[in-house]
């Protein structure tokens, strides 16, 4: 009599996926950390390992260089996670989409903001440094610079396509005024140095976006 053949076991990948999200999100909590606390060029990839206790190659393994770990850090900075979601299908961006309302739509931008900096700026100032300096992170923050033009075009076509716009206000004049407050030497000048609250600066750069662009 013929034995039965058992069917073989069907590969469960999903417990070994969830454990690289949890050691991709404590090397960049890691580097998040040392970066801040210890500048660019100091912190090696070894320190950033023997920090969230990884070993040096998947540190490598999952973000090529030291350069690209730092992209990842200010990428998660954008989103405030590691999840694969895109950033336009985030709940606070469809907020600021699905509101009709002009001025309700640049002051619920303003509020995405007063979250969003604190958390984006340091990083981007931290790139910004160090490109001076490396060629690597030159090219980070040259990526960063062409990401955040990209998105405020996006948002500027937004705000023309809902008929928001004065009809003096060009899509490419919302584009450049749109990606002058949203710099992140605005955030460096107003918060860092003169003290200001992020409320008070996301509420200013709303305020400020009304006046330059609305009726």
């Amino acid at each position: 009599m013929e034995q039965p053949v058992n069917p073989p076991r069907r590969y469960d990948a999903s417990r070994r996926q969830a454990q690289a999200r949890r050691t991709r999100r404590v090397v960049l909590d890691a580097a998040r950390r040392l970066f801040l606390e210890r500048g660019y060029a100091t912190t090696t990839v070894g320190a950033v390992a023997a920090e969230a206790e990884v070993s040096v190659e998947t540190v490598y393994k999952a973000f090529g260089n030291k350069p690209g770990l730092v992209k990842s850090v200010f990428d998660v900075s954008i989103v405030g996670d590691d999840e694969p979601v895109p950033l336009m299908q985030r709940e606070r961006i469809q907020r600021i989409q699905a509101e009709t309302e002009p001025r309700r739509k640049l002051a619920r931008y303003g509020e995405h903001l007063t979250e969003l900096a604190p958390r984006s700026v340091p990083v981007q100032l931290l790139v910004r440094a160090a490109a001076a300096g490396d060629a690597g992170v030159a090219g980070v923050w040259a990526e960063m610079q062409e990401e955040r033009l990209t998105g405020m075009s996006a948002f500027a076509r937004h705000l023309h396509e809902g008929g928001c716009l004065r009809p003096d206000v060009s899509v490419d004049h919302a584009r450049d005024v749109l990606w002058t407050y949203n710099a992140p030497e605005v955030y460096e000048l107003l918060v860092i140095h003169r003290g200001w609250t992020p409320e008070r600066y996301g509420r200013w750069v709303a305020d400020a976006l009304i006046a330059a662009l609305l009726p």
